[in-house]
């Protein structure tokens, strides 16, 4: 579950929170005037965020060393038509 919470009341209930987000594994947003600033998760989804952007990172970094010496637009297109067809694919595996 998601909650949200006050920066304010997150100082006053800091350790009733950190059980929720430990043991009920419920993640909390933290708004300042109103508005999301940062989010408390529980550490295994943390982990797999992590892991994601690391392989995201190395994705970037793969794709970016492979187009360096291609124009940009005939890079661009040929990433965007393959993002397409990925989110094609993905979209056809959900509707089984």
């Amino acid at each position: 579950m998601i909650k949200e919470t006050p920066a304010v009341t997150l100082r006053q209930n800091l350790g009733e929170v950190l059980n929720e987000v430990q043991y009920r594994k419920d993640s909390v947003v933290i708004t300042r005037d109103g508005k999301p600033v940062a989010a408390l998760v529980d550490m295994e989804l943390f982990e797999k965020i992590r892991s994601f952007r690391d392989e995201f990172e190395l994705m970037v970094k793969e794709l970016s060393s492979t187009y360096t010496a291609v124009d940009p637009r005939t890079a661009t297109k040929e990433i965007d038509e393959a993002v397409r067809a990925a989110r094609g694919s993905k979209n056809r595996t959900k509707k089984r």
